[in-house]
C-alpha cells in the first residue's frame, strides 16, 4: 500500500477541506468592513458547515448504496479499508466454495463406496446361503469369510482413515514375520488356486505401526490373490538399499495395463482389470497408499498385461532416535 493509493480513497475529504477553505477565504476578501468581525466568522462557518452538511449527507447516501450492493460482488469500495476487507471476503468465498465442493465430492464418493461395498459383500453371503442349502464345504465357507472380513476391514479403515492420527503406535517391527501371518490367514486360497509362494527374506525390521502396516500388506497380496491364475506364483522378498527399505510382492497374474497404472491408486479406480475379472470397489490399493502415506511409507508398482505384477512397500531407514536406542539397549 502507497500513501498516493491512500489519497485516492480520501479525495472526497480533501475536496470538502478545500471548499470550506475557499468558501471562508472568499468571505473575508469580499468583506467590506476590511478587518475580522465576529459576524464575517459567523457567516464564514455557517456556509462551512451547510458544505460539510451537504457532505455527510451525501457520503451516507453512498455508503447506503455500497451496503445495499454489498451482495452482488460488483461494487466500489468507499475506502482502503472496505478495498481490503472486499478483497478479503471474496477470498473466504473462494475457499469456502472450494470446502463445499471437496466435501461434497467426499460424500459422493463415500455414498459411491458404500453401494459398492453393499453389493460386493452381497455376493459371498449369497455363496454362503448356497453352501448351506448344498453339502457345505469347509474350504469354501472359510474362504467367503475371509472375503468378507477382508471387505469389513476395508470400511474400517476407510472411517478412520480422517481420524488416523489418533490411532496409531510407531514402533520396531518385523515386517517378514507380518507377511508370514498375513500368508497363513490365506493359505487355504493358495491351496484351492495351486498358487506357489515364494518367501525369499527371513527377517527385515522397519519403522511402522503393525497394526496398519497389516492391513496394508493384506490388501497387496488379497490384489495379488485375486488377479492370479490356478497354478501361478507369488513371490515375496525384501531388501534393502541406499534410500529406503523394500518389502515387494510380485505375482504372475494378469498383470495391469500401462494407461490403468498411474491411476490404480486413485479411490474408487477399478480399471480394466477390475471390471473385466471380477468386481471391485476400488478401494483397497487406495486405502493401501494413504495409510502408507501417513506412516511414511509409499508403495510403487510395475505391471506387463499378462506377465507380472509387482508391488513394493518403501519404508525409510531407521531414523527414531527412541526407537534406535530402545534397539541398542535390548
Amino acid at each position: 500500500m502507497t500513501f498516493l493509493r491512500y489519497l485516492t480513497y480520501e479525495k472526497p475529504y480533501i475536496y470538502v477541506y478545500l471548499s470550506c477553505f475557499m468558501i471562508s477565504a472568499a468571505v473575508l476578501v469580499t468583506d467590506s468592513s476590511g478587518g475580522w468581525t465576529w459576524g464575517t466568522l459567523l457567516y464564514a462557518f455557517t456556509l462551512s458547515s451547510i458544505v460539510l452538511l451537504g457532505f455527510l449527507v451525501f457520503r451516507y447516501l453512498q455508503h447506503v448504496s455500497v451496503i445495499r450492493q454489498m451482495k452482488n460482488e460488483d461494487y466500489d469500495s468507499l475506502s482502503l479499508e472496505g478495498e481490503f476487507a472486499k478483497a478479503y471476503i471474496n477470498e473466504l468465498k473462494q475457499q469456502h466454495i472450494h470446502e463445499m465442493n471437496r466435501t461434497q465430492d467426499q460424500q459422493s464418493e463415500h455414498y459411491d463406496f458404500i453401494v459398492s461395498w453393499f453389493h460386493e459383500i452381497k455376493t459371498p453371503i449369497a455363496v454362503i446361503r448356497l453352501l448351506q442349502q448344498t453339502e457345505m464345504d469347509a474350504g469354501s465357507l472359510r474362504e467367503e469369510i475371509t472375503r468378507i472380513e477382508n471387505y469389513v476391514d476395508q470400511a474400517l479403515y476407510y472411517a478412520k482413515l480422517d481420524s488416523f492420527n489418533q490411532d496409531y503406535d510407531i514402533q520396531n517391527c518385523d515386517m517378514i514375520q507380518i507377511t508370514k501371518e498375513i500368508v497363513k490367514a490365506h493359505s487355504k486360497t493358495f491351496f484351492s488356486k495351486k498358487i506357489r509362494i515364494d518367501l525369499q527374506a527371513d527377517s527385515m525390521e522397519v519403522q511402522s505401526d503393525p497394526k496398519w502396516l497389516q492391513f496394508i500388506v493384506n490388501q497387496l497380496l488379497t490384489n495379488s490373490l485375486k488377479y492370479t491364475e490356478h497354478g501361478g506364483e507369488i513371490t515375496i522378498s525384501a531388501f534393502q538399499t541406499p534410500q529406503d527399505k523394500q518389502l515387494m510382492i510380485r505375482d504372475s497374474g494378469i498383470g495391469i495395463s500401462q494407461k490403468d497404472l498411474p491411476r490404480i491408486y486413485n479411490r474408487g479406480f477399478t480399471g480394466e482389470t477390475g471390471r473385466a475379472y471380477t468386481k471391485s470397489t476400488g478401494m483397497g490399493l487406495y486405502l493401501a497408499q494413504q495409510l502408507s502415506n501417513k506412516l511414511g511409507h509409499y508403495i510403487s508398482c510395475t505391471s506387463e498385461v499378462g506377465e507380472f505384477t509387482q508391488f513394493i512397500i518403501h519404508f525409510p531407514l531407521d531414523s527414531d532416535p527412541h526407537l534406535i536406542l530402545q534397539k541398542n539397549t535390548r
